[in-house]
């Protein structure tokens, strides 16, 4: 597994925290009109898994190492 990609743990993280943003209100990271919006269901985890193919996610995460160093990655890398 290469550092830089992100764990399917780290994945639905990512996606579960920033859906409950949206469902709470949060502005959205892309631009969607009213038609897009109403195809998806306005669905906050099918929003969220737009935002993370489009590079958009403003989410990184914060990977123990050993040695006591860290690693931090953004959510589309």
């Amino acid at each position: 597994m290469s550092d830089k990609k992100n764990t399917k743990y780290e994945i639905a993280r990512m996606l579960g925290a920033r859906a409950l943003q949206i469902a709470t209100g949060a502005p959205f990271m892309l631009k969607l009109n009213e038609k897009q919006l109403e195809e998806i269901q306005f669905n906050p985890i099918t929003i969220a898994k737009m935002e993370m193919k489009e590079g958009a996610l403003p989410l990184t995460v914060k990977r123990p190492l050993p040695r006591e160093v860290q690693r931090r990655t953004a959510a589309h890398e």
